[in-house]
């Protein structure tokens, strides 16, 4: 066994893993390949590999993270080992070098997530479940039919949109998402590089709810094959209470299954009550939970 940075090669080998351990996660080769070949900007990312007899059996990413004005604070991104090779030291060794980077990186706090099995493998190594996360799916087949948009509101692929206004959308949008930290200070660089720019953006399903030339609700889609990711749904406060969340998502999960999809997976914090619901009324299911989890960097 060996633990190495990983490289763009290592993509198909990535996903495959993922996949195992993973099956609930949307995230294709060559947007994964793009990942290491181009990280992103200006948050000191970089990612770890455990490979045996030449075949990746762990992966972990690791990151200052940037979209949050608490200082210091550091991000280690789904660790995980084939489950044929666990108990060896793998998990730890990947941990160990991805907390080498970020103690350069200057970071002082440390989050990261974990399955619930792997809450005790968390607590050994000094970090304390913080978050729920509840993982979830939907067929779509059939999928939820297209919804009439009420008077003054129109429905839009984002493709049709200038990216600024969804971004300014996004910004407003996600200052009181439930999180460990505000989620308060990203830059349009970073949302291009995380969103506009994704190879798995699917911009024809991903949809925004436009009231009076303003994006007030949007609903973005990942996608790779006939699987989809709900990367995000969110709508502007000063447009809340009025259902467009939930439309511009029903319309973006009717138009993705119009063109072949057949599962869609999304995650929300178990605070986050107003879009558990909405998920519940369109009939997704629990698939998974995980929970965020937070150290000291010493």
């Amino acid at each position: 066994m060996r633990i190495r940075e990983a490289q763009p090669d290592d993509a198909p080998g990535l996903v495959a893993l993922r996949a195992i351990v993973y099956p609930y996660l949307v995230r294709g080769v060559e947007s994964t390949r793009k990942m290491i070949a181009e990280p992103p900007p200006g948050e000191g990312w970089t990612a770890f590999v455990a490979e045996v007899d030449d075949r990746v059996v762990g992966w972990v990413s690791a990151e200052r993270i940037g979209a949050t004005s608490t200082a210091n604070f550091g991000g280690v991104n789904l660790l995980h080992v084939h489950p044929e090779h666990r108990r060896h030291g793998i998990g730890s060794e990947l941990l160990a070098a991805a907390t080498d980077h970020l103690r350069t990186l200057g970071t002082r706090r440390l989050r990261a997530v974990a399955q619930e099995d792997s809450l005790p493998f968390a607590r050994r190594h000094g970090y304390e479940p913080s978050r729920e996360l509840r993982y979830s799916a939907l067929d779509l087949n059939p999928a939820p039919a297209l919804p009439e948009p009420p008077s003054g509101v129109r429905l839009r692929p984002i493709a049709d949109l200038d990216p600024q206004l969804l971004f300014a959308a996004d910004l407003a949008s996600v200052v009181d998402e439930p999180s460990d930290v505000p989620l308060d200070t990203k830059s349009y660089e970073s949302w291009l590089y995380d969103v506009w720019d994704n190879l798995g953006l699917d911009k024809t399903a991903s949809t925004a709810a436009e009231v009076d030339g303003e994006v007030a609700a949007f609903s973005l889609v990942k996608r790779d094959g006939d699987r989809m990711w709900s990367d995000y749904t969110g709508s502007v406060p000063t447009y809340r209470g009025r259902g467009l969340a939930r439309l511009a998502k029903t319309a973006a999960l009717h138009r993705a299954a119009a063109n072949g999809v057949r599962v869609a997976y999304t995650s929300n914090d178990e605070a986050n009550a107003p879009m558990l619901a909405i998920n519940a009324r369109l009939g997704y299911r629990p698939v998974a939970a995980e929970w965020s989890c937070l150290a000291e960097l010493t």
